[in-house]
């Protein structure tokens, strides 16, 4: 498996390009920014992108997603339910993409936007269980995703601590690659390592560690940051319901 972490810092996220060298085969998660950056790679990986996924409407800046499907001949993939003006290639908690010896798993896990996914990565030369998951904003290191930027914050924490909760149930092995790290709005304790494990973050993420459910709505919904600004506004240009000079 080739595995690129890409860390932007305006806006602070991270993406990420993974697949298999020499192969029509490789995925491109939560593009920002030139597109040029993750054409670029896969060439000099030999890696044809199939798959350029978002596991979320993001809030906080402008996806360069469906560009780069278009430049790629790639398909642009959103979970099935995503409210957008535009056609995709939706996915289901469960479903299966295929990149030649790299498996990718798909989980819905809702709270921080209702169509939010993770993406979990087998690379199946190493082994038959996933390496690693790709969270987005659903899990970070050291905290999770804010949950008032597409629902009511409480609505949100709710839907949120059940995926936590599948969340939790992963190996504790499992290597964790967010959509973000310190200095995002997205979350409030973020690290600025931008890597981490299921078991670490058990352990030591405290909003991902709280086992009561009240108890979780009641930290979630306390002292929530200013939200991004033009939140609705970038969100409504990354769902198609605006364009992105208006």
């Amino acid at each position: 498996m080739i595995l690129r972490q890409y860390l932007h810092a305006s806006p602070v996220a991270a993406s990420y390009l993974f697949g298999c060298g020499g192969r029509a085969a490789a995925a491109v998660v939560d593009p920002a920014g030139d597109i040029a950056l993750y054409l670029r790679a896969a060439e000099e990986t030999a890696m044809g992108i199939l798959y350029v996924i978002d596991t979320h409407l993001h809030a906080d800046h402008v996806s360069s997603g469906r560009a780069l499907a278009e430049a790629a001949g790639a398909k642009y993939v959103l979970f099935a339910e995503a409210k957008v003006s535009f056609p995709f290639h939706g996915v289901h908690d469960g479903d299966a993409l295929e990149l030649g010896n790299v498996a990718i798993r798909v989980l819905h896990t809702p709270g921080h936007t209702p169509e939010h996914i993770s993406l979990l990565v087998t690379d199946r030369t190493r082994a038959d269980e996933p390496w690693f998951a790709l969270t987005g904003h659903t899990l970070m290191v050291g905290d999770l995703g804010r949950t008032e930027l597409a629902t009511n914050a409480e609505e949100g924490a709710r839907v949120l601590f059940r995926s936590v909760q599948r969340l939790k149930a992963l190996p504790d092995y499992l290597e964790i690659l967010p959509g973000a790290y310190s200095g995002s709005v997205c979350g409030r304790s973020l690290s600025g390592k931008p890597t981490s494990t299921i078991g670490f973050e058990k352990r030591h993420n405290k909003a991902f560690r709280i086992e009561n459910e009240e108890v979780f709505v009641r930290a979630m919904v306390a002292d929530i940051p200013p939200a991004p600004p033009q939140a609705a506004h970038v969100r409504a240009i990354n769902s198609g319901l605006m364009a992105a000079a208006e």
